[in-house]
């Protein structure tokens, strides 16, 4: 368990906006050394001079990465080791994602499996890569983000959700499974899984460049649209979320719900699992 950011090497994925960017805030006027990654190389460059004049005596390492690849992620992992001339870690957040690949019927299949193998391979590949920097450490920990979609799939009772829910059931359960794989082979090394509710971010704007299939400029103004009314109408702020997740993951908290719209899902979820997909459940969200 980390009980203290200072001076410790943090590592953080979908570092170029939203949660990720305001973790990487964070974690930066705490003392830690950041090394961040993001598919986008405008959102890289700002997050990288946000840190660099926020916190100018911590080292940041800005690297843009697809994390779907593994071999992406080899290379930054490669590119912390030289830079901060290290073989241990203190701290990864396998953070980056996309929304998207709602239908197994009316989504592309392209877009279906992009959505999935970023949501998804983005922390297999991350755990996969990390573990030996993270083992290598004293004490550190791992924290990977799912979602209230991690345990609830749907976003509404007329609204396929498939491939992000099926991602983040499977960011959910493996980090649960980590729990255990970590307590025999590498006690020292602690697992947390994140759930935020809605929050404010880039999510669906950034979903669009992710995307194989171009939308159609009629698409593309209504996901615009929505993106902009997804950001500004969340009950929690990025830096809020960040802010939670890293005083939990201090506190050796292993299950963080985000906001209180997250809490209360999961007490309705926990408390009518078998009539959670039908419409009157929908009522009490």
């Amino acid at each position: 368990m980390i009980d203290n950011y200072n001076k410790i090497i943090a590592v953080v994925t979908g570092g170029g906006s939203g949660i990720g960017r305001e973790l990487v805030r964070q974690l930066a006027s705490a003392g830690a050394d950041v090394a961040f990654c993001d598919l986008s190389p405008e959102t890289v460059e700002q997050t990288a001079a946000l840190v660099r004049e926020e916190s100018p005596n911590v080292r940041v390492l800005a690297v843009q990465a697809d994390v779907s690849s593994e071999a992406d992620l080899e290379a930054f992992r490669d590119a912390i080791t030289t830079t901060f001339n290290t073989d241990q870690v203190h701290l990864v957040i396998n953070n980056a994602g996309v929304g998207g690949g709602g239908s197994m019927f009316t989504t592309e299949r392209a877009d279906w499996e992009r959505t999935f193998d970023i949501v998804w391979g983005g922390v297999y590949f991350g755990t996969r890569v990390f573990l030996p920097l993270l083992t290598a450490a004293p004490a550190a920990a791992l924290v990977n983000t799912s979602s209230v979609n991690g345990f609830y799939a749907s976003i509404g009772v007329d609204r396929p959700h498939t491939a992000y829910s099926a991602a983040k059931f499977a960011v959910k359960g493996f980090t649960e499974a980590l729990i255990t794989d970590l307590k025999v082979n590498a006690p020292h090394v602690s697992a947390h899984v994140v759930m935020p509710g809605h929050i404010g971010t880039r999510i669906v704007s950034n979903s669009m460049r992710a995307m194989v299939t171009e939308p159609t400029p009629e698409e593309a103004e209504l996901m615009l649209a929505a993106a902009e009314m997804f950001e500004n109408q969340a009950p929690t702020s990025a830096a809020e979320a960040a802010e939670i997740i890293l005083d939990a993951v201090q506190a050796g908290r292993w299950r963080i719900l985000v906001g209180d719209d997250a809490h209360r899902l999961d007490e309705n979820v926990r408390a009518n699992p078998e009539g959670a997909y039908d419409q009157p459940f929908f009522t009490l969200l």
